[in-house]
C-alpha cells in the first residue's frame, strides 16, 4: 500500500526517491484527515532522521504535508504498512482522537460566530435561543 515517491508534472521542488509515502494533508483537508496525520505519525514513533514531514506549498490548495519515510528504515516502513492496512479497512485510526478534534473545532467555530447567527442555528435545531449568548458550544446543537 505503501507507495515510492514520484516527481509530480510540474515540479519544482525536492526529490525525494529514496523515500516512501505514507500519509498526507493539505490545508483543505477535514478532521478525519488532520487526526490520522497526526496519530499516524505519532504511531510510527514521529520524525526521525529516517522519517520526515515534507512540508510543500501548492497552488491549488496553499500547501501540502506527506510522510516521507527513508527506504533502509524497514521497521518504520513495516509499521506503516500496518497501519495503512488498518485504514484500508476502517478509516479512523484513533476514535477519541478524532471525536476530540471535531468537538474542539466546533467548539472554535461557535465562539467565533455572531450572536445572530448562534441564534439562527439554535432556533433551527430547536436549542433555546439564550444559549446562543454563550461562549461555548451548547448541548444539542450540531454544526
Amino acid at each position: 500500500m505503501l507507495t515510492r515517491w514520484k516527481m509530480p508534472e510540474h515540479y519544482a521542488g525536492e526529490v525525494w526517491p529514496e523515500f516512501f509515502v505514507f500519509l498526507g494533508q493539505h490545508r483543505e483537508s477535514d478532521a478525519l484527515t488532520r487526526s490520522n496525520f497526526i496519530r499516524g505519525l505519532e504511531l510510527i514513533g514521529g520524525e526521525s532522521d529516517t522519517v520526515t514531514v515534507v512540508r510543500e506549498r501548492h497552488w491549488a490548495v496553499g500547501w501540502v504535508e506527506w510522510i516521507a519515510i527513508h527506504q533502509d528504515d524497514t521497521d518504520t516502513l513495516a509499521r506503516a504498512q500496518a497501519i495503512a492496512e488498518r485504514l484500508a479497512d476502517y478509516p479512523v485510526l484513533d476514535e477519541d482522537h478524532f471525536s476530540e478534534l471535531e468537538y474542539s473545532e466546533a467548539c472554535d467555530y461557535w465562539a467565533s460566530m455572531s450572536v445572530r447567527e448562534r441564534v439562527s442555528i439554535a432556533r433551527e435545531q430547536g436549542v433555546s435561543i439564550f444559549a446562543a449568548r454563550r461562549n461555548y458550544l451548547p448541548e444539542g446543537v450540531q454544526l
